[in-house]
């Protein structure tokens, strides 16, 4: 019986490495941590094209995000050639109120931008997507680009604007998201957490905090793609709409999909909702980020 033969892989071709744990800011002496999803052969003497980067922020409550909990389908968008980094930020629960978490995830992006060599990141190309409270933090960062108000000491040098950004249930409207689950255990300690002790102060934080109150005339905004289960019970659907018509009233790039009878994660997911992710974040032309 003959042996077989293959070619060997010189270049590394589809070979995915997972980079765990790595520290891009301490923010109150807490180490933020990430993980990184990219080519095999950019940690070799081979050299590799710069790709398109997708950061992650995982759904939390505004708790500490667990890196690793979509990183089995994120693999399909780094083998297609996306590097994909998922990042934590500063939880809530242990006393760090908005914005800190907003904060941590721009110091990401520009911790990403400042080693985008080491990673072969193309740093012109750059896409935020999250899920839930995730999402409501790569709103909030792409509506307010290279905020002052929102700025770490980390990588001064460089931007957090980004090219898209693509949200997955996110809560647009906060005062709202928290009315709809104000019966939820915890949901009154987690408003203490976020927005302090002094209730006067709540409604104009929860606003700040709020996407669809952030959109305004005259500013350009990058290409969003929102995303809800018409079944969700923890962020309300019509949320969903509420920021699709206010970016669309305001000049913005946006698509929006109502998963049908969707709940919140779960079986919102489906390869139909990644294929049109996918689809979006291919289909972006990105303009020029210094």
């Amino acid at each position: 019986m003959a042996i077989h033969e293959l070619k060997n892989n010189p270049q590394l071709k589809g070979q995915i490495q997972l980079l765990d744990n790595i520290t891009y800011a301490a923010a109150d002496g807490e180490p933020q941590k990430m993980s990184i999803l990219l080519p095999w052969a950019t940690t070799t003497a081979i050299k590799t094209e710069r790709r398109p980067l997708i950061v992650f922020v995982q759904g939390s409550s505004w708790q500490l995000p667990r890196l690793g909990k979509q990183l089995p389908q994120l693999v399909d968008f780094a083998r297609a050639g996306y590097i994909v980094a998922t990042v934590q930020h500063r939880n809530a629960i242990n006393g760090h109120q908005f914005p800190d978490f907003l904060m941590d995830v721009k110091t990401a992006i520009r911790y990403l931008r400042a080693n985008a060599a080491q990673y072969d990141i193309d740093p012109q190309r750059v896409a935020l997507w999250g899920t839930s409270s995730g999402a409501n933090a790569a709103m909030l960062a792409g509506l307010t680009p290279d905020d002052p108000r929102y700025r770490t000491d980390d990588f001064v040098n460089e931007s957090d604007r980004v090219n898209a950004v693509v949200s997955c249930f996110g809560p647009t409207d906060v005062a709202d998201t928290f009315d709809f689950t104000g019966d939820k255990p915890g949901a009154d300690l987690l408003q203490y957490c976020l927005f302090g002790l002094d209730k006067k102060q709540w409604a104009a934080k929860k606003a700040a905090m709020s996407p669809v109150k952030q959109v305004a005339n005259a500013k350009e905004y990058p290409p969003f793609l929102l995303l809800h289960g018409d079944a969700d019970k923890t962020v309300p659907y019509h949320e969903m709409e509420e920021m699709y018509h206010a970016l669309e009233d305001h000049g913005a790039s946006v698509e929006a999909y109502r998963v049908h009878g969707a709940k919140h994660e779960s079986d919102f997911w489906s390869p139909a909702v990644y294929n049109v992710i996918h689809q979006f974040l291919d289909g972006i032309e990105q303009p020029n980020v210094k």
